[in-house]
């Protein structure tokens, strides 16, 4: 099984070095594969020829080329049930994605970071839902499985346009052309995780015309808030590029692939323009709101769209973290579906090596067939034993599983104080942990803290308390330069003074005095009786975001935090602890609070706070 190709770390650059000749090195053997192949078509190639798939039991695979007013050519695989007609009339499940090379998710280069890569005949589709088919049963119930390659992938021709208008466009001509072939029902339900989850946010966005319904696995909603935070990179802006700029220039199955889907997959050689567009465009410009990023955020589109919409989201990702989820689901009208809780950037039917679900709740395929049942069959959900899917189920931080009828459903805010004092943003950032932690000290508010960040504690909460939704920073600083980075950390404090971070979010500052307003990333999150709750502000966490080096001296004179607090009794619902949730808080956010920060917040001094 391929995994989506988004490493969290950059590669180093002598692994890298590495991956870019062996690429050169793939793709011009493939050129000369694919000007020396005889021009006969493999089955099933562009044609009414079918052939079965090892992988996909009871089906019949072809391919085909969809045609773009722009001169573009998108390549589809296409999965048909064996025991229909040709002509029979089924509906479509479609997933638009760079990943479903015939020559593996990754590509050429993706051979050295663990990708599937598979160069020998016979060519056959990217089993990347290969569990989807199965797992759905869908050609024993009579569903169309197509995968639609995203310009400049795969088979298909055009230059990579990262969630922009060329990218939209494939999606609206992929809904719509599924829509109206002679096979087709003419209703269309999108399906995908990670990338290939954002098309299915864009379609949802987009609401072409047959699109039913859309199931989004880890999805990105706005294609700036992958790579950056209000005006801050994250480190994977640096390589992300790059990364698939590789993938695009892969070439198919050398003697396995026909001509055409060869010279298609090799369309970068002739178009290196595309490549260099792509690795650079992202970086130019870290104004959410310029026009290249306007086009790209579907948060708005999506939440007013009729298309209904199920997804999953862990809330402590550590790919496509939920930057986005708040703007697209809270409030919205059209049916909404959600699964969120304590897992990283897994499929909701994935399982960890011992066999455990990563989500920890069962029934995933079950539960998205009886979706695409609903709403592109239009089967009811009737009689005693039918089951009832909750709208929405969350996993807290305490591994539990409830029912809500939405998210979130707060019932109430509470406003601390954030800590004042100074910092340096320095070009060195200084993580929330790892090797650095021991070198952060107390910043007493006042004097210059270099790097160390200013902290403010609670007092132990009295009864248990739900943070649910999008808690918002107003805070008033100084800058001595303009470009400062301040960072904002939420924790969640036991006595024992190993904190675990609850949420983030970071912001540029300008030069002078102003007052900034921001949300954190949306958690939900329960402080047992006893614990603290922990606000750090400083310039940078080294696992997430690059420094600014702006050398200003940053002044927070003043600021809040608002937090959204639910104070339901939700019903519990079936669902095991997630696995990531074991490692989070062990590892991934656990941070040791500085030597005397605890002894000095003393009931006198510290925040108060309360449901």
């Amino acid at each position: 099984m391929t995994r989506s190709p988004m490493p969290r770390l950059p590669m180093p650059r002598l692994r890298l070095a590495a991956a870019m000749l062996t690429l050169a090195l793939a793709l011009a053997l493939a050129l000369a594969l694919a000007e020396a192949a005889p021009a006969v078509a493999a089955p099933g190639a562009g044609s009414a020829q079918t052939q079965n798939v090892s992988w996909a039991p009871g089906a019949h695979w072809s391919q085909t080329y969809i045609h773009e007013s722009d001169g573009t050519t998108l390549h589809a695989d296409i999965l048909r049930p064996a025991h229909l007609a040709p002509t029979a009339k089924t509906p479509v499940i479609l997933s638009v994605s760079p990943y479903f090379n015939h020559s593996g998710s990754g590509g050429v280069a993706g051979a050295l970071d663990g990708f599937t890569y598979d160069p020998l005949p016979p060519a056959h589709p990217n089993d990347r839902f290969a569990d989807l088919v199965t797992g759905g049963d869908l050609m024993r119930k009579g569903y169309t499985f197509v995968m639609v390659d995203l310009r400049g992938f795969g088979g298909s021709t055009g230059c990579l346009d990262y969630d922009g208008p060329g990218e939209q466009a494939d999606v609206r001509t992929a809904v719509e052309w599924a829509a109206s072939q002679p096979w087709s029902t003419g209703a269309v339900g999108m399906y995908g995780k990670s990338y290939d989850a954002d098309t299915g946010i864009m379609g949802t966005a987009l609401a072409p015309k047959g699109l039913r319904a859309v199931v989004a696995q880890e999805p990105m909603y706005d294609g700036y808030r992958y790579l950056y935070q209000n005006g801050v990179r994250y480190l994977n802006s640096l390589y992300m590029g790059i990364w698939y700029d590789q993938i695009a220039s892969a070439s198919g199955v050398p003697f396995g692939d026909d001509p055409r889907y060869m010279r298609s997959s090799l369309y970068e050689l002739s178009h290196p323009e595309c490549l260099t567009r792509n690795a650079t465009a992202q970086m130019t410009d870290s104004d959410h709101s310029s026009p290249y990023w306007r086009v790209r955020d579907f948060t708005r589109a999506a939440h007013d769209s009729p298309v209904p919409l199920f997804l999953t989201q862990g809330l402590i990702e550590n790919n496509t973290w939920p930057d986005g989820l708040y703007e697209t689901i809270a409030g919205r009208r059209a049916p909404t579906r959600a699964w969120l809780g304590m897992w990283d950037h897994v499929r909701g039917n994935e399982t960890a090596r011992n066999g455990r679900l990563a989500m920890g709740r069962a029934g995933w395929f079950d539960e998205v067939m009886r979706w695409f049942d609903k709403y592109l069959i239009g089967a009811p959900l009737s009689g005693a034993n039918a089951p009832s899917d909750p709208p929405v189920v969350v996993e807290d931080n305490s591994g539990a599983w409830h029912a809500q009828p939405a998210w979130p459903e707060a019932t109430s805010t509470s406003t601390v104080a954030l800590p004042t004092g100074r910092y340096l943003d320095s070009g060195t950032a200084i993580g929330s942990y790892g090797t650095q932690q021991s070198k952060l000290t107390v910043s007493k508010g006042s004097g210059l803290d270099r790097n160390r960040g200013l902290w403010r504690v609670s007092s132990p909460v009295a009864a248990a308390m739900r943070i649910s939704g999008v808690p918002q920073v107003t805070v008033d600083t100084s800058s001595t330069r303009p470009g400062a980075h301040l960072v904002v950390d939420l924790y969640d404090i036991p006595a024992s003074g190993e904190a675990t971070r609850i949420t983030r979010a970071a912001t540029v500052l300008a030069a002078g005095e102003h007052t900034t307003r921001f949300g954190l990333l949306p958690t939900d999150w329960v402080l047992e009786p006893g614990h603290r709750l922990g606000i750090r502000v400083v310039n940078a966490n080294s696992e997430l975001y690059l420094p600014s080096g702006s050398d200003a001296t940053v002044t927070v004179r003043q600021g809040s935090l608002s937090l959204p607090l639910d104070a339901h009794t939700w019903p519990s619902t079936q669902g095991n602890r997630s696995v990531f949730l074991d490692d989070y808080l062990a590892v991934g956010g656990r941070y040791q609070l500085p030597a005397g920060l605890m002894r000095d917040c003393s009931p006198a001094s510290a925040s108060r706070i309360s449901g």
